[in-house]
């Protein structure tokens, strides 16, 4: 028989509940597109193609986009004013971070 989520939920104490929708907030605010990071930055199409050196239009391509290069990622992000890592994760061991791609310069 289908487990019904919203009768688990249901069946769960205030404070479970409260706990379970706290982590839900959390999970979604880790993952985002371009458009909604920039738009939390408080940041307009505008103000972005004038850091990036590019059009408005070419900014909104940007955020369209399901494949960039690393490099243009990169240069959005730092424009957003963070940095970008990248890190690989594998089942049997810690998560890496990826060193020296997408930069102007590798590091040494």
């Amino acid at each position: 028989m289908p487990v019904n989520v919203d009768e688990k939920i249901k069946k769960l104490s205030a404070a479970q509940r409260k706990k379970v929708e706290a982590r839900a907030a959390e999970l979604l605010a880790e993952e985002m597109t371009l458009r909604d990071l920039r738009r939390a930055r408080a940041l307009t199409q505008a103000r972005m193609a004038e850091e990036l050196g590019i059009t408005q239009d070419g900014v909104s391509r940007i955020e369209k986009r399901s494949d960039l290069l690393l490099s243009t990622l990169r240069k959005t992000v730092e424009a957003m004013g963070g940095s970008l890592s990248l890190v690989a994760e594998f089942p049997d061991r810690a998560p890496v971070v990826l060193t020296g791609i997408a930069e102007d310069e590798p590091r040494g």
